[in-house]
């Protein structure tokens, strides 16, 4: 992996991109939703970020990458749901549910590959060969 952190990552860009959308476009939702709907949605995006971190740190495990990857991709698909409410409730418009329902699919696109190819990902095992002489 040529990437030198997880914000390197295209994946993490284009999840943080949506985590950040879906923060400024839920500061328009409703007071009574502050603890329900904004809540979840904001928590949900954001956690796709921070599994996507977690898993590039743990790479050098590919059990645990894709582990981490696959929580990334749960937390993605719970923000899709906490859309398709916010949406159904005529929170957000057609256009911003269409635009963040493409971005969301195409964050979920990206770490299916991650998850069905992880040694494009993860690192190479460091462990040394004894040479007896």
């Amino acid at each position: 992996m040529a990437a030198g952190t997880f914000r390197d990552l295209t994946v993490y860009k284009k999840a943080f991109a949506v985590a950040m959308d879906i923060f400024n476009i839920t500061k328009k939702f409703p007071a009574e939703e502050k603890y329900s709907l904004t809540d979840q949605i904001r928590r949900s995006s954001r956690a796709v970020c921070t599994c996507i971190g977690e898993a590039y740190r743990k790479r050098q495990y590919q059990a645990h990458f894709v582990s981490k990857s696959s929580d990334a991709d749960m937390e993605n698909t719970e923000t899709r749901v906490w859309l398709d409410f916010a949406f159904e409730c005529g929170y957000i418009t057609l256009s911003d549910f269409a635009e963040l329902e493409m971005k969301t699919e195409e964050v979920g696109k990206l770490l299916n590959h991650m998850i069905e190819n992880p040694e494009k990902y993860t690192r190479k095992s460091n462990t040394k060969t004894t040479v007896k002489t």
